[in-house]
């Protein structure tokens, strides 16, 4: 027997959706698109969406890279929608101590810190008046051709983007021995905090990998908060050391069409995510290619 739980929150409350044996998967995966359409008006604008983004370039036609035409079309969307850029302190005081937010928040972030992000993205940015965060691989600043140097990085953190850390080397924390992981989260937030002259206080795990001990050695080392990759916005009850985000990236094409659908029904896609991901685990392929997510 196989138990499924989706868990989908609505307002009013957790509809639970329990599913028995496989013959029926494709049959609860009916029932659970039709519940989820039942969610949409509720989970429309609830939480805060946090963006997620790697590389923009007209170069690198991978997984991680969105093209600059890409990029500016969904900041002019942004723009054009009245989205507000926030920071991750904007965030964190929202949800640990119920601060206001400006009208339609969003958090724009970028991992690893490569070049383009100041070359392409930067300009972009500042063109429709949005702020950002990148999380920085501190030993691959000034180090590798396309990664970031510390003086663009100064230049951007003076015209308002923020910086925050992705640890020294970028490795898998969980594989990580308690020595190396503290290593990781300690020294890079020191690297970033002497070049830079403020204070780091929010984690991207890398590849958004962690877990319980990961979580506490970043308490450990002084992160306010954390990032994972999941799929999901943040709202008044989120944890704050596997915050949600939005990936803009993976898949086999970037289109507005999927940004697009992933920002406006982020709690639908993610719930379906969540039972392909689950569905694949139990070698279910045949039922798991069924369901779409953007």
């Amino acid at each position: 027997m196989i138990i499924i739980i989706q868990k989908l929150k609505c307002r009013r409350g957790w509809i639970l959706l329990h599913l028995f044996t496989k013959k029926n998967v494709i049959e609860a995966i009916t029932v659970l698109f039709l519940l989820t359409m039942g969610c949409i008006a509720l989970t429309y604008f609830q939480g805060v969406p946090v963006l997620n983004y790697h590389q923009i370039n007209n170069r690198d036609h991978n997984a991680l890279t969105l093209s600059s035409a890409e990029f500016e079309a969904q900041m002019n969307y942004l723009h054009q929608e009245g989205y507000t850029g926030i920071s991750p302190d904007q965030l964190a005081d929202y949800l640990q101590y119920g601060k206001p937010l400006p009208p339609k928040p969003i958090l724009i972030t970028l991992d690893d810190g490569y070049e383009d992000n100041y070359q392409v993205a930067y300009p972009i940015l500042q063109k429709y008046h949005f702020t950002a965060t990148i999380f920085l691989i501190s030993d691959f600043v000034s180090t590798y051709e396309n990664y970031l140097t510390w003086d663009q990085i100064r230049e951007m953190s003076d015209n308002g983007l923020s910086f925050e850390d992705h640890t020294l080397s970028h490795i898998v924390l969980p594989l990580a021995s308690d020595e190396e992981l503290s290593n990781q989260l300690v020294k890079s937030k020191e690297a970033i905090e002497w070049r830079l002259g403020k204070k780091i206080e929010y984690l991207a795990y890398p590849g958004g990998y962690y877990d319980p001990r990961v979580i506490h050695f970043a308490k450990e080392a002084g992160y306010r908060a954390a990032f994972t990759v999941n799929f999901g916005r943040d709202k008044a009850n989120s944890a704050l050391y596997t915050l949600n985000r939005i990936p803009v990236f993976g898949g086999r094409s970037h289109t507005f069409y999927r940004f697009w659908l992933r920002l406006k029904f982020t709690q639908v896609f993610g719930a379906l995510q969540n039972l392909k991901m689950f569905l694949l685990k139990e070698g279910d392929t045949s039922a798991s290619g069924l369901i779409y997510v953007p």
